[in-house]
C-alpha cells in the first residue's frame, strides 16, 4: 500500500481520529494493530520475518539484560573477596558471552536480510565465476520476494540491540510495544531508522489532541504529497524515456537525465519522510529528520551528513566507530606503521573502515555492481578529499575571494553535480553502460536538442515542463527559507490566518496539478525497494 492509494488516505484520516478519541492508555495498541494491518496488506507472509526479528530481539535482549545484572550483582557480592585481576577476568568472561549472544542476533537477523535480498546476486556471481572453467550454472538462483522495507525494520531493531549490549539503556519488556517498536507502519516503506531511546517515550504514551501539532503535521503531511505527486511522479515519464533508450538519449541527454532524476529523487524520497514526520507529528510522536538541505552541501562530507541522516549516522555509530577501534585494526594499524611508516599507518583504519562502511552502504542500496560500485566511489572521493584538506585551507587563505557567498554557491553546484553523477549508477543499473553515458557527456555534443523541440518527446508538455520549473523553484526557496528554522513556524507566527491558507493552497496545489488522472497509477516510492 503506498502513502498515495485512496485507502490509505482514508485509513489514516479514520487512524488518526479514533487515535484521540480513545483512552490514552490504548493508544499505543491502535499504533499496533494499524501497523500489523498495513504489513499485512503487502502480504500476509511478510508478517513472519517481522514477527521472527521482533520474537528474537526481545528474548536476546531480555537475556542481556539478565546477563549484565548478574555481572553488577555477583562483583558486588564478592567485592572484598577479589583482586583485581580476577575482577578484570571475570569482567572480560561474562562480557564475552554476551557479545557472543549479540553476534548470534545480530547473524539470524542479518542473515534473514542477506538470504532473501542478496542471495540470488550472491550465486549469479557465483555461477559467473564457475562459468569461468566451463561450468555453467552450476547453483540454482532462489527466488525471493523482498518484504516491504527489510532493510529499515532490521537497521533500527539492531541498533536497538546494539544499544541494549552497551546498556545504554534497559531492554523493553512488553513483547507488544517492542512490536511496535519495529513495525511502525510509517516509517515501514522508506524509514527514517529510529533510535529508541528518541522514539519510545512518545510512541507508547498516548498523546493528546493539540491544534497546532495537528495543524504542523498536515501541512508537513501535504508538503510531501506537493513533492511526490507534483514534481517526482511529474518528471518520472522523462527519467524512464532517458534511461530506456540510451541509444538516442546520449550527451547533452544524459546531462538533463542527471538533472532530472536528482529532481525526482530528492522529491520523491524527501516527500515520502515529509509524510511520514507529519503523520508521526500529528500523534505527538517526533520521528528523527533524515534531510538538511542536502543540495546547500559545500562538499561530499557536508553532503552525507544531510542526505539520508539516519542511515549515515546508524552506520557511523555501529559500524564504523566499532571497526576503526577494534583490535585486528588496531594490529592492523601498528603493523602500518612498522611497515608503511607512521603517515601513512595512522590512516590505515580510517580509510579500511571507511571503505568497509561505503561498500556496505551501496551494497544496502540494491544487491547489484552498480550500487557497489556507487558505494566505492563515494568512498574514494570522501577520502580523497580528506586527504587534500590542508590544501584546501591553504587556498581559502590564499585567495579571498574563495571565502564568498558567491563562492560558497559554486562549491555548493559542485557538489551537486558531482552526486548527481554518481547518481548515474542508480539510473542505468549498468556499470558499463554508465561510464558510457558518462562520457557521452563530454564526447557527444547534441546541445541543440535544448532549442529545437527535442525535449517535448520526453513525455512531457509545455505545461508539465512550467509546473516543474515552478514547483522546483518553491523548493529551493523554502529550503533557503528553513536556514532560519521551521518555515511553518514562522508563517504561523506571524500569522495564523496565513498560516491556514497556506494549508488550503497546498491541498488544492495537489489536486490540481497532481500528476493523476484517468487511468493513472502513483509510482511506487523509490525507497521503498531498499
Amino acid at each position: 500500500m503506498l502513502f498515495t492509494d485512496s485507502a490509505f488516505i482514508i485509513g489514516l484520516v479514520v487512524l488518526c481520529i479514533t487515535y484521540f478519541l480513545i483512552p490514552q492508555k490504548c493508544r499505543w495498541m491502535l499504533l499496533l494493530l494499524a501497523s500489523v494491518l498495513f504489513y499485512a496488506y503487502s502480504g500476509v507472509s511478510n508478517l513472519l520475518y517481522i514477527a521472527a526479528t521482533t520474537v528474537s530481539t526481545f528474548f536476546v535482549t531480555k537475556k542481556l539484560d539478565a546477563m549484565a545484572a548478574a555481572r553488577k550483582d555477583y562483583l558486588a557480592a564478592h567485592k572484598s573477596e577479589m583482586s583485581r585481576e580476577e575482577k578484570k577476568a571475570y569482567k572480560e568472561a561474562a562480557n564475552k558471552k554476551r557479545f557472543l549472544l549479540l553476534v548470534a542476533l545480530l547473524v539470524l537477523n542479518f542473515g534473514i536480510l542477506a538470504v532473501i535480498k542478496y542471495g540470488a546476486f550472491t550465486i549469479k556471481n557465483v555461477n559467473a565465476l564457475v562459468g569461468l572453467f566451463g561450468k555453467a550454472d552450476a547453483l540454482p538462483i532462489p527466488q525471493f520476494l523482498l518484504p516491504m522495507g527489510i532493510s529499515f525494520y532490521t537497521f533500527q531493531t539492531m541498533g536497538y540491540a546494539i544499544d541494549v549490549y552497551r546498556e545504554k539503556y534497559p531492554h523493553e519488556k512488553n513483547i507488544a510495544k517492542l512490536g511496535l517498536f519495529v513495525s511502525f507502519f510509517p516509517q515501514l516503506i522508506q524509514g527514517p531508522i529510529s533510535r529508541y531511546d528518541e522514539l519510545s517515550e512518545p510512541l507508547f504514551a498516548g498523546n493528546g489532541f493539540q491544534a497546532r501539532r495537528v495543524l504542523f503535521g498536515t501541512q508537513r503531511i501535504l508538503w510531501g504529497y506537493c513533492k511526490k505527486m507534483i514534481l517526482a511522479d511529474r518528471i518520472l515519464p522523462a527519467v524512464t524515456v532517458l534511461i530506456s533508450d540510451t541509444d538516442q538519449h546520449y550527451g547533452m541527454y544524459a546531462f538533463l537525465g542527471i538533472l532530472y532524476y536528482m529532481l525526482q529523487l530528492y522529491a520523491d524520497f524527501t516527500g515520502g519522510i515529509d509524510i511520514t514526520i507529519g503523520i508521526g507529528q500529528v500523534m505527538g510522536i517526533p520521528i528523527a529528520e533524515n534531510f538538511e538541505r542536502p543540495f546547500f552541501s559545500k562538499d561530499i562530507t557536508e553532503y552525507w551528513r544531510r542526505w539520508h541522516i539516519t542511515l549515515n549516522t546508524w552506520f557511523k555509530d555501529y559500524l564504523f566507530y566499532p571497526l576503526s577501534v577494534c583490535k585486528p585494526m588496531i594490529n592492523l594499524s601498528k603493523w602500518s606503521r612498522d611497515k608503511l611508516g607512521k603517515t601513512v599507518g595512522k590512516f590505515v583504519p580510517v580509510y579500511v573502515a571507511t571503505i568497509a562502511v561505503w561498500f556496505l552502504t551501496g551494497l544496502w542500496h540494491g544487491a547489484a555492481w552498480n550500487f557497489i560500485v556507487w558505494g566505492l566511489l563515494n568512498a574514494v572521493i570522501i577520502l580523497i578529499s580528506e586527504r587534500l584538506t590542508p590544501l584546501y585551507d591553504k587556498f581559502h587563505k590564499k585567495f579571498a575571494w574563495s571565502n564568498t557567498r558567491a563562492y560558497d554557491g559554486f562549491q555548493a553546484l559542485r557538489t551537486t553535480l558531482m552526486m548527481g553523477c554518481l547518481r548515474m549508477f542508480d539510473c542505468y543499473r549498468d556499470v558499463p553502460l554508465t561510464f558510457k553515458m558518462f562520457g557521452s557527456m563530454f564526447t557527444k555534443f547534441n546541445f541543440h536538442i535544448l532549442w529545437d523541440g527535442s525535449l517535448m518527446e520526453l513525455s512531457l508538455t509545455g505545461w508539465d515542463y512550467a509546473i516543474l520549473l515552478i514547483g522546483t523553484g518553491v523548493l529551493l526557496t523554502a529550503s533557503f527559507l528553513g536556514r532560519k528554522g521551521s518555515v511553518r513556524k514562522q508563517i504561523l507566527d506571524k500569522s495564523p490566518v496565513l498560516s491556514c491558507a497556506l494549508t488550503v493552497a497546498m491541498f488544492l496545489a495537489i489536486l490540481l496539478f497532481g500528476a493523476y488522472g484517468i487511468g493513472y497509477d502513483s509510482s511506487q516510492f523509490i525507497y521503498n525497494q531498499f
